[in-house]
């Protein structure tokens, strides 16, 4: 070998070593000692072993004013390329806060932008890290335009390919809107936190005191905001979700999700234990879930957030499905404006990337209430309705128990288009329950009676009779069959396999304007 080729591997080296080295020793263990790993050892941590392949980590900033040119590194404080997760390609971006706090300037988001443009022509998911100080202050406005550029792509790719979001430190200000963008927020109760304006901010304008993590920490993001999709304890448990997800996930939305065999479970006959016949009595729809839904697939989504309805992903017979469920162990599963928006976001998402869609229906009304109403219910509510009725995807409902007015109609009814509608035989489908019902249309009769209290019971009795049961709507086409709690799982699966090569065409149109 002559002395040029020594001289330039050597320099090679070097520069590799210097990338590796990330902000010095120093800050990589102050990094561990937060609990945190390092913006590679992330990376590490997604990809399938040694698959994944670093792009442009020898791009540097080109600042130099307010000391920036001897701040500079190569790699710029973030980390992009793309590697295997389940043998399938991904496209990531990991934000070093080793370097510079991990703050975003020009050539920072130009590396994360590169990325994202990559994944868009491969039609693959994007996953970001987020653990960054926030905008480049010593770049101006070039730091505010790579936001935009990066919040621009974002907004194109939503709906053509799966968008992860993985806060794993700070996110603060503008940062947080890539993030909210993206289909999926993930964050770490150990060191995750976003907000807009920090607490020093707040106290500031407010006088409040509080604290970044009381502020915008993952507890918060996960039960109260709705922001944050799933919470795990670490940076390791945190990735591990982040790949067990992308297994429910095709990579585009021309694709459709990989069948992974697993252990198909029936255990329906069980159903009558978990569902109490009395309408007013509560259980976990959970169990419901995992009764037929193959062994341990079920992955909630926002399990913290609007518990009175429980969204999430599942495998029949190794397909991928999602579901959409009244939880009647939180305010009897009625709907309100946290939930609608909760179920709403989740439809279209399967919508966008061919995931059928599985409803179970036991839902006593939209939540009453001067609050609900003042917050705006009816906007929030047809949320609801909006996105049932634009899905094409497959549509099956289960019609458990209670099915009362406008919410029956808003949980995938006939009408909003559900493909297949079952119903249990305990299934009560009505304008509202019979005490309500009588209490109006009876009143005058009531009143005249020698015996209101008896004539009251009488005219509930006709009522339960006449309408709550599934067989009028059976009879009038609103529900295609009335099934026993033992047969569920394989009506799910008839209907599925019916319904696999669905096609249908929505009205040729820009875009709807759904009631945000």
């Amino acid at each position: 070998m002559d002395a040029k080729w020594s001289e330039s591997i050597e320099k090679l080296v070097s520069y590799k070593d210097s990338i590796l080295e990330a902000g010095g020793e120093a800050r990589v263990e102050k990094q561990h000692s937060q609990s945190k790993l390092t913006a590679r050892e992330r990376m590490e941590a997604l990809f399938d072993d040694d698959t994944f392949v670093e792009i442009d980590d020898m791009v540097t900033s080109s600042a130099s004013d307010f000391g920036m040119d001897k701040k500079r590194k190569m790699g710029d404080g973030v980390i992009t390329g793309y590697g295997k997760v389940h043998g399938r390609t991904v496209f990531a971006s990991s934000q070093d806060f080793t370097i510079n706090g991990g703050s975003l300037g020009k050539a920072h988001a130009m590396k994360i932008c590169r990325a994202m443009d990559m994944a868009m022509d491969m039609k693959a998911p994007f996953i970001s890290m987020n653990d960054s100080g926030g905008a480049r202050i010593e770049e101006g406005i070039d730091s505010l335009a790579g936001y935009a550029d990066i919040f621009y792509r974002n907004t194109m790719a939503s709906g053509v390919i799966p968008q992860i979001s993985v806060i794993l430190g700070p996110c603060a200000g503008g940062a947080c809107y890539s993030p909210a963008i993206c289909d999926y927020i993930f964050m770490t109760e150990s060191a995750s936190q976003m907000y807009i304006t920090g607490p020093q901010v707040v106290k500031s304008v407010t006088g409040e005191d509080i604290t970044a993590s009381d502020l915008g920490g993952a507890s918060v993001h996960a039960a109260k905001s709705g922001v944050a999709h799933f919470v795990y304890e670490n940076d390791l448990e945190c990735l591990n979700g982040v790949r067990r997800l992308l297994g429910y996930l095709p990579d585009s939305n021309s694709e459709f999700p990989d069948n992974v065999p697993g252990n198909p479970v029936d255990n329906c006959e069980i159903i009558p234990e978990i569902v109490p016949s009395n309408p007013k009595a509560a259980y976990d729809v959970r169990d419901v879930i995992n009764s037929f839904v193959d062994l341990g697939s079920f992955m909630e989504v926002q399990p913290d957030f609007a518990k009175n309805i429980v969204v999430g992903f599942a495998r029949i017979d190794g397909d991928t499905i999602g579901i959409v469920a009244n939880q009647s162990n939180c305010i009897a599963g009625s709907l309100e404006i946290n939930s609608s928006d909760k179920g709403a976001r989740f439809i279209r998402f399967c919508d966008c990337f061919n995931i059928p869609l599985l409803t179970l229906v036991d839902v006593p009304a939209f939540m009453p209430g001067s609050n609900q109403e003042h917050n705006g219910i009816i906007r929030h509510g047809a949320k609801l309705l909006y996105a049932f009725s634009e899905a094409t995807v497959p549509k099956i409902s289960i019609i458990m128990r209670k099915a009362y007015g406008g919410a029956y109609i808003a949980m995938n009814s006939k009408g909003l288009g559900a493909d297949v509608v079952y119903a249990w035989p305990i299934a009560e489908i009505a304008v509202m329950g019979a005490s309500g019902a009588v209490a109006i249309i009876g009143r005058k009769a009531i009143k005249d009676a020698e015996d209101p209290e008896a004539k009251k019971q009488e005219l509930i009795d006709e009522y339960n009779d006449k309408f709550m049961n599934p067989y009028v709507a059976a009879k009038n086409g609103y529900v295609d069959e009335v099934i026993l709690p033992e047969q569920t799982r394989e009506k799910i699966v008839a209907a599925l396999d019916m319904l696999r090569f669905k096609e249908k065409e929505i009205p040729n149109k820009k875009h709807g304007n759904i009631p945000l």
